[in-house]
């Protein structure tokens, strides 16, 4: 939810720009980041889109997958200066910005599609984002959204959180659907199609993607050794000579128009 003030939420976007700026090279190369289904297809919700507008791009493969879809001009931006440059040096086309997703810099109606891939759990001010999503799209224009997401039970969304931000202390929270289809109704967008998507994650490369310190993969390691009821089944975990494996990542879909 909203940050607790101004200084708070200013300290926290300073060190989650840092920390990214310094995985930047990762990201780039990550398998969860740069392909899948869920690109490709946001990249088809905005393909008859002249100006599109990537929020948080991080390495830049949404940016790319929209010059792929042959949107005709792409602006990448990023709060990290070090994933905007990574983004550009990696799609030479595609603009890029350094900027809150928050407070984005640019005139209202700018652009006719705008995306934002797996960063939103990042945003301290979720409704502040989607309010500057709308300001910044013209009328009729998509937003195509994707984002980690929370089950609706309160125990599995406490667990989901709670190993997300012992791996990630930059994570700040995976919402539950209802939560973003309420954001984004409430600023004024229509959710024309939704889907939650799983994607399967190999535990060992997403805790490497954060290179996080010892300390806090035991913590992780025994959240996952003891998971409260039904997380089995709703992460589908799988354990190899009883440590864990993979799981699944729950993804919210959306794409909405203004």
């Amino acid at each position: 939810m909203a940050d607790g003030g101004d200084s708070d939420g200013g300290d926290r976007k300073r060190s989650t720009a840092a920390h990214f700026g310094d995985h930047a090279a990762a990201y780039l190369d990550s398998e969860v980041h740069r392909a899948g289904d869920d690109l490709d297809q946001l990249g088809e919700w905005c393909a008859s889109a002249e100006r599109g507008l990537d929020i948080a791009t991080g390495a830049g493969h949404t940016a790319g997958a929209l010059v792929d879809a042959s949107v005709e001009r792409v602006v990448a931006t990023d709060a990290a200066p070090d994933m905007v440059a990574t983004a550009t040096a990696a799609f030479p086309v595609v603009e890029g910005v350094v900027c809150d997703a928050e407070r984005l810099p640019f005139a209202e109606d700018g652009f006719d599609a705008v995306a934002c891939r797996i960063a939103a759990h990042h945003f301290p001010d979720p409704a502040a984002f989607v309010a500057e999503v709308a300001r910044v799209l013209e009328s009729g224009g998509t937003f195509a959204f994707e984002d980690n997401v929370a089950p609706a039970d309160d125990e599995l969304d406490d667990f989901l959180n709670t190993v997300e931000r012992v791996r990630d202390p930059t994570h700040v929270r995976s919402h539950a659907v209802a939560d973003w289809i309420e954001w984004l109704e409430s600023g004024g967008f229509t959710v024309e199609t939704s889907r939650v998507v799983t994607k399967t994650l190999d535990y060992d490369e997403w805790v490497a993607n954060v290179d996080a310190p010892a300390e806090r993969r035991e913590r992780i390691e025994a959240a996952f050794d003891d998971p409260p009821p039904g997380a089995v089944e709703t992460f589908e975990l799988t354990y190899e000579d009883g440590e864990i494996e993979s799981f699944a990542n729950l993804k919210l879909l959306v794409r909405a128009t203004r």
